[in-house]
């Protein structure tokens, strides 16, 4: 069983900037989410998109904001559980909260705060007989450890920014690739979609558009499956199967938790601290809801810092809390020094 002070549910930004304002606060933070990897919505949607409105940047790249929010949270050491949901909710007899997921993963802490953006993301999966059976016995929506497809043969399956982008990584991993596309033309970026294409006429990688898998084989695991191309059935013998079909924002298990929601989102008090209808459990970020709520990540960034403020009273009770602003240098783990340097202004917060 994992011991943290807060469990966040969700990496994306408004998770990952929680870390931070926490770890100003000395508390410990460890992170669930259903991806492989972190960063949410701007790691599996728009890793290449533009962002505007992060105060400081008039542009960023998502994924380099990712990139950016990471170093500063890495500090602080936070925990991860990836390619995880949590699954259910318990309470102990001194009133923590214990998140156990879905690979049995056991988390307890006085707080949660669920940072889920749109929801639990959930793989879109196409439409295969027995396709669920082989379900990580050579099917897998999302890739969390390249090397695990070392000179292995592999069929992805899709046509965006995710199914290209890991095509052009794995060409050199695999001992054999084949990228399936049910369409000739692909929804990525058009430099990712270059250089597949260069991949392909250097005969790196195999590309078969017009083109979808119908069905997969295997006794215990995954050993075959068979493409519709053009009217005609193409058997394959393979070791994985990735189809990147995009994900489906869900509350999925949360839903069974008890919270008050409104139209697939949490309701949360944000006259006050943006807690839910369960003590000790908060709420940031796209995944809630208010009167008067914006989904934008500055506002979820905001929200991370009011909810820390009021979790340190739940982590420590008998504490008094100092505030001690960011701009003092030396501050013990922010700048990553091991000795913190005497504060020359702290704000008290009673």
């Amino acid at each position: 069983m994992i011991h943290t002070d807060i469990l966040i549910i969700g990496a994306g930004p408004a998770g990952l900037f929680t870390v931070f304002q926490a770890g100003l606060l000395k508390m410990k933070c460890h992170l669930i989410d259903s991806l492989g990897y972190v960063g949410g919505q701007c790691a599996e949607l728009y890793p290449k998109k533009p962002i505007y409105d992060i105060p400081g940047y008039p542009q960023i790249i998502a994924k380099d904001l990712i990139d950016k929010l990471m170093e500063q949270a890495r500090p602080f050491k936070p925990g991860f559980s990836l390619g995880q949901h949590a699954q259910k909710l318990e309470r102990n007899s001194a009133g923590n909260l214990i998140i156990t997921t879905n690979k049995g993963t056991e988390i307890i802490a006085p707080v949660v705060i669920i940072a889920g953006g749109l929801g639990s993301f959930q793989p879109r999966k196409p439409k295969i007989d027995s396709l669920e059976f082989y379900e990580e016995k050579g099917v897998d929506y999302t890739i969390t450890y390249p090397e695990k497809y070392r000179n292995k043969t592999l069929v992805i399956a899709g046509g965006g920014d995710s199914a290209l982008d890991w095509t052009i990584y794995l060409a050199d991993i695999a001992k054999r690739l084949i990228l399936v596309h049910r369409r000739n033309e692909f929804r990525g970026a058009l430099e990712s979609v270059e250089k597949v294409q260069k991949l392909k006429n250097e005969k790196k990688i195999e590309l078969i558009t017009q083109g979808a898998v119908i069905q997969i084989e295997g006794k215990d695991f995954l050993e075959s499956l068979t493409i519709e191309h053009q009217g005609k059935a193409i058997k394959k013998k393979v070791d994985f199967f990735i189809p990147l079909f995009g994900l489906i924002p869900k509350l999925g298990p949360l839903n069974n938790w008890g919270l008050e929601t409104k139209s697939n989102a949490i309701v949360v008090n944000n006259s006050l601290d943006y807690q839910t209808n369960i003590e000790g459990i908060y709420a940031i970020g796209d995944v809630n809801t208010y009167p008067g709520k914006l989904k934008l990540i500055l506002c979820g960034f905001h929200e991370a810092a009011v909810v820390c403020h009021s979790a340190y009273k739940r982590v420590f009770p008998d504490k008094k809390k100092y505030f001690k602003y960011t701009t003092i240098a030396g501050v013990e783990g922010f700048d990553g020094s091991k000795k913190a340097a005497k504060p020359s202004v702290v704000k008290t917060i009673s």
